[in-house]
C-alpha cells in the first residue's frame, strides 16, 4: 500500500492528534445534549470547527514545543 512519506510523519502525527484530542473534547462539552437528543448533531459541528481552528495550531507549535522540552530535559 503506498503511504504518505517518513518525512511527512509529523504531519500525519499532528493531524491525527488534533483530530482525537478536538473529539473527545466536544464529546465533554456536548455530554449536556445527549437527554436531549441533539449530541451527535453538536458534537460533529463543535469537533468539526475546533479541530478546523486546532490542526495547524498542533502542526506549528509542534516543533517548538519538541525544542522547549528539550531544552528543559537532560540527557539519562
Amino acid at each position: 500500500m503506498p503511504g504518505i512519506p517518513r518525512r511527512y510523519s509529523h504531519f500525519v502525527f499532528g493531524f491525527i492528534q488534533s483530530g482525537l484530542t478536538c473529539a473527545i473534547a466536544a464529546a465533554i462539552a456536548s455530554f449536556p445534549l445527549a437527554k436531549s437528543g441533539h449530541f451527535a448533531v453538536h458534537w460533529l459541528q463543535s469537533w468539526l470547527f475546533s479541530w478546523l481552528l486546532m490542526l495547524p495550531v498542533v502542526l506549528f507549535a509542534a516543533p517548538v514545543i519538541r525544542r522547549l522540552s528539550y531544552a528543559v530535559t537532560r540527557e539519562e
